[in-house]
């Protein structure tokens, strides 16, 4: 959770109990508790929202890859230069602009007199 291990959460309580002081911990874990259970409430409302607006096909989206957390650009990159390059197909060749090549000194434009 967070990161914490045991011996933190319970350095951490012991804290809470040595600066809060005995008498108002109660109080204190109860308005915790309180709020955490209303930030679940809030949450699972959203998801529930999330889902009816956005409808059937949804259901099985993976949250964790939309987690912008994940966006690593050196990934990205690297995944990009191992995989191979794509072959063109056909149409893609014949679209294609062709190479035209310079004139030589002297040398005139070709010139088509049906097509003025």
């Amino acid at each position: 959770m967070f990161g914490l291990s045991a011996e933190k959460i319970l350095l951490l309580a012991l804290l809470a109990v040595l600066i809060i002081g005995p008498e108002r911990l109660p109080g204190y874990s109860k308005a915790l508790a309180e709020w955490i259970k209303k930030m679940r409430r809030m949450v699972d409302n959203a998801q529930t929202q999330m889902k009816s607006e956005l409808g059937d096909g949804f259901e099985d989206l993976d949250w964790k890859k939309l987690d912008p957390r994940q966006y690593d650009p050196r990934r990205i990159v690297r995944e990009a230069l191992r995989e191979p390059l794509r072959q063109p197909n056909a149409a893609e060749k014949l679209n294609r602009p062709k190479v035209q090549t310079p004139l030589e000194i002297g040398e005139s434009a070709p010139f088509d007199p049906e097509s003025t």
